[in-house]
């Protein structure tokens, strides 16, 4: 039986090695040609790693495009889109732990608000941000997405397993809610808090339509945005746009990488909360 398991095990990891390798083979290919030029891209029998290596795609990207600048807004716009993490799990303590009138209510509007789709709260959220003059601005393209309805849910469940006994000790020796929160429900949700600072991150440097709407000219473009218009305007230069999906897939693979466990971890607890 255990050289059956053996066996068997072997067998499992063999699979799941072809079908990894089946799955990354587009990255992999993608990130190679990237170094290549466009003729080597385009012969008739195609290379694998490229014949002569070459980094001029990439300085065609930040020196004859705007590549730089698209890149700079998505960086802003992923770092403050981040701070909705931390409003979010503040609404979620809030939800889990504070007793106020109509609570119960007001939980059930918010989770009812995850049936309406994004596409139909666009219209009326661009007009109110153009009448609160925040159009073509880095806090117009952040602002609606700070608060999430799933990560205020995972939070508040998460946070309504921790014990209040522990909760009224703290206070008992003068521990305020600033200080709960901080020093107590972040440390202990760290595993939600992890899950949401990666899905955060994957949603705002991967932000396409809102700031296609909210920009008026290319100054205020992301990467997916810049991206999409280079396969316009480069159709055929293959080279130049696997660099520039390059630029955009690396970073989310590096943070996937070193939050993975975290994201499992987050997930698993979730799920059983």
């Amino acid at each position: 039986m255990k050289r059956k398991k053996i066996i068997g095990n072997g067998i499992l990891i063999i699979i799941l090695f072809v079908l990894g390798c089946v799955v990354c083979f587009p990255f992999f290919w993608m990130i190679l040609s990237s170094f290549k030029t466009n003729l080597e891209i385009g012969q008739s029998v195609p290379t694998f790693f490229p014949q002569n290596p070459t980094t001029g795609n990439f300085e065609h990207l930040f020196a004859d495009m705007s590549f730089g600048v698209y890149l700079k807004n998505t960086v802003i716009i992923t770092v403050y889109s981040l701070l909705g993490v931390l409003i979010n799990s503040m609404a979620g303590y809030g939800f889990a732990k504070f007793r106020f009138k109509g609570k119960n209510i007001l939980f059930v509007i918010v989770l009812c608000t995850l049936m309406i789709p994004a596409q139909v709260t666009m219209i009326p959220i661009y007009v109110i941000m153009n009448l609160a003059g925040l159009t073509d601005t880095y806090t117009g393209m952040v602002l609606p997405g700070l608060v999430s309805a799933f990560a205020i849910f995972l939070f508040r469940q998460f946070i309504s397993t921790i014990s209040d006994d522990f909760l009224e000790a703290a206070k008992i020796d003068g521990a305020g809610e600033a200080y709960i929160f901080t020093r107590i429900i972040l440390p202990l949700t760290k595993p939600i808090l992890s899950l949401q600072i990666v899905l955060t991150f994957i949603n705002g440097w991967n932000s396409f339509l809102w700031p296609l709407i909210m920009s008026n000219d290319d100054k205020r473009y992301t990467l997916s945005v810049g991206l999409a218009l280079m396969q316009n305007m480069y159709s055929q230069d293959y080279g130049l746009l696997m660099a520039g999906a390059t630029i955009m897939i690396i970073p989310v693979i590096v943070v996937y990488a070193i939050f993975q466990k975290q994201i499992i971890r987050g997930i698993s607890l979730s799920s059983y909360k």
